[in-house]
């Protein structure tokens, strides 16, 4: 290229990695020096096999002994921090100080075209993102070596009972896990501390011409049993007269593209896919030169892209791409790429809808249009399929909805409303199939031919009795958009940090036992002291109406919530947002120049110290509230998994129960079994693999 010859060298992601520069020694603290040192040789970051020690050795010898000849060295890791930062230790140890000289490429696309050009226009080093990688890496790592440190030794002592403890525990927390367990706490405490309100709601169906009008009583939500039966009472096989029909049209504008937390909220809605799994199907997608560069923050897409170019190269792809989703009418037609092609490139000018979101080294995620080389998972095609769509309908014209609503009048007095959507204009919505949710909209009007002043007949009246709910259990999508919201953590490392916290088991994944049926469940419901609920009564309903309570979502472990309650107490600031989003500010202030790397990690520095000394004061009180949830974690409730239970449908033989995923007594086999054993004595079962996954696939074996 350009007349000279060049030898690529490959990294294995970080390379290097901070290292106590105590040496190891557990009796120092607070440290706040660390040092930069090959993985293969780190102790606290040990490699997880001596073959990867060996390949990393191996690698940075050869960089090492090329680099002695080169006459130049051009960096071209992903342009992000993190990327920056394993460019820059290579440069600096391997290579021996050669940073400052190098160049850099910058490319969002591994596509040949743009590594082409990036190596034709390459670009000095970038400073102020090097600074503000290495000072993440920093702050990030004198918090968890100091406070997880901290933290392990104030267990590992001595137990509740002030006895010298056998077993060893390794405990960690950091300036963004703290906080994001603390949201999850938190909400279990709203759940736990939730007072359930009575209420009652009143539906009718009134009759015309032989067509149901489904409404409900409005205002919805009634306070008293009796004036609720009033209502009831009163309206009961009366008429009902059409006061007043309106019709409102709304648009809907097209979605703006995929930044990364974008896409992984929507592929966790669609294929329930976790937010890290996600990231790491759309690497391969990047690397295999499908998609652009996934870790970005931004929801604009440059015209210098070429537009028109990537639609008409991704008209090209398979069109069998799609995979089945939860959501739309399946028996609506669904376009193929070229046919979308067609209907955009008919535009006179091509614009995207975008959002507010930027990001100085990356564009929102975008095909390439490149053909894949090799198969692509069943993994990697939905959710390239969704990217491309995505792409396709943010340039898409807007789609409009209709609202009906029709308001009956009972004696001049009680007030009922019909309501119904419709989409009467697909726009982009029609590129954007199957993953548009039309499941709050009618194919069919039911409420169009009503007129004003037309008299209905009431023909069936119910009486609901309904308690307020307590919020929903974060997912690991919602708490994602949480982090994203208090701004904590970075589009990168959010997704890590959720998978952190399961691997210490502060949190699991609560998924309840039974589906939503409409069977007769009871509950034992927390109420308030409302003479007409008795405390703690248990109260039958024909509805989930409290499914809420039970619904699959994160939940601390007892170890988590000690964690969060006793650094509440004693180091109130590692579980709060306030020092995380301040920390992030700052490292956002490096990047753009405005402050230096020296004065947010000595500002780092300070702040851990008066943690470390708040934390050796309550060392012991510490140390017996985690041992207490330790100890209890492993008798009172031994596993938190015990309750997440696969359910796999309705029980094909009583029809009643719901089969789950067992395991038996003895031999600790699973098996298919039916959660109507106990009551209904249904001896369903079914053998199942030992190994692997199970998944539902939604769909009912004929």
């Amino acid at each position: 290229m350009n007349g000279q010859d060049y030898i690529i060298c490959h990294a294995l992601g970080h390379l290097y990695g901070l290292s106590d520069s105590n040496k190891g020694s557990r009796k120092a603290f607070p440290i706040l020096d660390p040092t930069w040192l090959p993985l293969s040789i780190l102790k606290s970051k040990r490699s997880s096999s001596k073959f990867l020690d060996f390949k990393i050795e191996k690698i940075l010898r050869e960089i090492s002994q090329i680099s002695k000849n080169a006459t130049g060295f051009i960096h071209a890791c992903d342009y992000d921090q993190e990327g920056e930062v394993i460019g820059y230790n290579i440069l600096e140890h391997a290579c021996h100080h050669k940073y400052s000289i190098s160049k850099r490429a910058k490319f969002s696309s591994l596509t040949d075209e743009e590594i082409i050009q990036s190596f034709n226009n390459l670009l000095p080093p970038n400073e102020k993102l090097k600074d503000a990688g290495t000072s993440r890496h920093m702050i990030d790592f004198i918090y968890g070596i100091n406070l997880s440190r901290a933290l392990t030794n104030s267990i590992n002592k001595k137990d509740s009972a002030g006895e010298i403890k056998k077993g060893y525990q390794q405990l960690s927390i950091g300036r963004v896990q703290g906080p994001t367990l603390a949201f999850v706490v938190e909400r279990e405490k709203e759940i736990e501390n939730h007072v359930f309100e009575p209420y009652w709601n009143v539906i009718a169906d009134f009759e015309k011409n032989n067509h149901i009008i489904k409404t409900f009583y409005y205002p919805q939500r009634i306070d008293t049993k009796s004036a609720a039966e009033n209502i009831v009472n009163s309206c009961k096989n009366q008429l009902g007269n059409v006061t007043d029909v309106k019709n409102q049209k709304t648009s809907i504008r097209p979605p703006i593209p995929f930044n990364l937390g974008d896409l992984q909220k929507e592929a966790y809605r669609l294929f329930r896919f976790t937010p890290s799994y996600t990231l790491s199907i759309a690497e391969k997608l990047y690397l295999a030169a499908l998609i652009s560069y996934p870790r970005t923050s931004s929801q604009k897409l440059p015209s210098s892209i070429n537009y028109e170019k990537i639609i008409k190269a991704v008209s090209n792809l398979n069109n069998n791409l799609h995979q089945d989703s939860p959501f739309g009418n399946k028996t609506r037609s669904i376009l193929s790429y070229s046919e979308i092609t067609l209907k955009l490139l008919a535009n006179k000018t091509l614009k995207p809808n975008e959002g507010k979101e930027t990001d100085p080294a990356h564009p929102a995620i975008y095909p390439t249009g490149q053909k894949p080389k090799q198969k692509l998972t069943d993994s990697e095609l939905k959710l390239l399929d969704l990217i491309i769509r995505r792409f396709f309908s943010s340039f898409g014209k807007d789609a409009s909805s209709s609202q009906t609503t029709v308001t009956i009048t009972v004696k001049d007095k009680y007030t009922f409303k019909a309501e119904e959507k419709k989409i009467v204009l697909e726009g982009w919505i029609q590129y954007y199939k199957p993953y548009f949710d039309l499941s709050g909209f009618v194919n069919l009007d039911s409420l169009s031919f009503l007129r004003a002043e037309d008299l209905l007949k009431n023909t069936k009246i119910e009486l609901l009795e309904k308690f307020t709910q307590p919020p929903p259990r974060y997912n690991q999508s919602t708490l994602l958009q949480k982090m994203e919201r208090e701004k904590i953590g970075t589009k990168a490392t959010r997704s890590e940090i959720i998978s952190t916290l399961f691997k210490r088991n502060y949190i699991t994944n609560l998924v309840p036992a039974t589906t939503a049926t409409n069977q007769s469940v009871t509950y034992d419901l927390k109420v308030s002291k409302n003479p007409l609920i008795s405390n703690n009564q248990k109260i039958q309903t024909s509805k989930l109406e409290y499914v809420g309570v039970q619904k699959s979502g994160l939940r601390p472990t007892e170890i988590g919530i000690a964690i969060v309650s006793s650094m509440e107490k004693y180091i109130p600031n590692i579980v709060s947002t306030s020092l995380t989003r301040d920390m992030e500010t700052q490292l956002e202030q490096i990047e753009s120049g405005n402050t230096t790397s020296i004065q947010v990690v000595e500002k780092a520095r300070n702040q851990i110290k008066e943690a470390m000394q708040s934390f050796n004061i309550n060392e012991t009180k510490i140390g017996q509230e985690i041992s207490l949830a330790l100890e209890a974690n492993k008798t009172t409730n031994p596993s938190r998994k015990s309750i997440a239970l696969v359910a796999l449908g309705t029980c094909p033989v009583c029809k009643s129960g719901n089969l789950i995923v067992k395991k038996a007594i003895k031999s600790k086999k699973r098996f298919a079994g039916c959660t109507s054993y106990s009551s209904a004595k249904c001896l369903a079962t079914s053998p199942l693999p030992q190994k692997g996954s199970i998944k539902i696939t939604c769909k009912k074996c004929e």
